[in-house]
């Protein structure tokens, strides 16, 4: 049966697609994540201290300095140019596009964040929470939690942790011969070690703490949120607090009780909050996916109450938090 032609169900279509191209960038980004070593893209060769990019090598000049081929002057000057000018405008980039629209990277991109939102949904099959510290099970009345995917949880928090230090480590020695040292069981003993440790701490990361080191211990993820926070015309989730009294009807296939939003954060954030209080936003949508799902079964509204606003419209939004924040 065709969808009512309302603002809320082309709110819920545009929605829907927009997330169907996130899952496709985070795939790619993963598959990209685990296969640059492999491919040269991106790694550095701690046995002959050699950065390779894009499949080349990548030179800073200090080795043929050490051999005499080239002055200090010369060294230096391709020091600048080839390394310090590329990570200067690499970075430039990155927090520029963090500044404008939040933490991308982490919503869209980021292979942890992948993670995320996979574990969440195996955790919430198995217990009904997306998070072992949630104080209640978020299901639905007609929804049970089924208690045989632990296994499948556990197994996944696992093996995507060592599969983590795997691949963090052929970033740093050749990825033929960490692969084929698991396979023929040659790895020497400082590898085995780096593997079985690093491996534990990932899976118990993945485990417990996975949205809290999104939230607190990525480094990456705290300079893309204070680029956002510097900047009021940044996107912003937008809620239509004069309308609040509407979100009582919010029911959704997820959430039919109500609080769409907040139950399916992927980051355990209340989107309804202030910007200040959304500091860790991975700009994912899920929140404002859902509220349009939402509205689309309540024609009676005219459009959806949260929404993405940037620029001026950004800007007006973050001012009447900071207004109604202080009221």
């Amino acid at each position: 049966m065709p969808e009512p032609d309302t603002a809320g169900a082309a709110a819920a279509r545009h929605h829907r697609q927009l997330q169907r191209r996130r899952r496709a960038t985070q795939f790619g980004f993963f598959t990209l994540f685990l296969l640059a070593p492999a491919l040269n893209l991106l790694r550095f060769d701690l046995n002959e201290t050699q950065l390779w990019v894009l499949g080349m090598r990548w030179s800073l000049g200090i080795t043929a300095l050490q051999r005499g081929e080239v002055t200090a002057n010369q060294a230096a000057i391709t020091l600048i140019l080839r390394g310090i000018l590329p990570a200067l405008a690499l970075a430039g980039v990155f927090l520029g596009v963090a500044w404008r629209w939040g933490r991308l990277y982490c919503g869209w991109l980021c292979p942890h964040f992948s993670l995320v939102e996979g574990l969440n949904a195996l955790l919430h099959k198995a217990c009904g929470k997306f998070s072992l510290w949630d104080t209640q099970p978020s299901l639905r009345p007609d929804e049970a939690a089924q208690p045989r995917w632990w296994p499948v949880y556990l197994l996944c928090c696992a093996g995507f942790g060592f599969l983590w230090a795997i691949t963090l480590l052929t970033y740093l020695l050749p990825p033929e011969a960490i692969w084929g040292g698991l396979l023929h069981g040659t790895l020497t003993a400082n590898q085995s070690r780096f593997i079985v440790i690093a491996g534990l701490v990932f899976t118990l990361e993945l485990l417990f703490a996975r949205h809290l080191f999104c939230r607190f211990g990525c480094a990456v993820g705290l300079f893309q949120s204070l680029a956002w926070m510097a900047n009021p015309r940044a996107l912003v989730v937008a809620f239509k607090r004069d309308r609040a009294s509407d979100c009582r009807s919010c029911s959704t296939e997820r959430a039919p009780v109500g609080s769409a939003c907040d139950r399916v954060c992927p980051m355990r954030l209340r989107p309804r909050q202030i910007k200040r209080l959304m500091f860790s936003c991975v700009q994912c949508g899920r929140c404002v996916d859902q509220c349009a799902e939402s509205q689309q079964g309540q024609a009676q509204l005219p459009n959806p109450q949260l929404e993405w606003t940037v620029g001026v419209d950004g800007m007006r939004e973050t001012l009447k938090q900071s207004q109604q924040n202080k009221t």
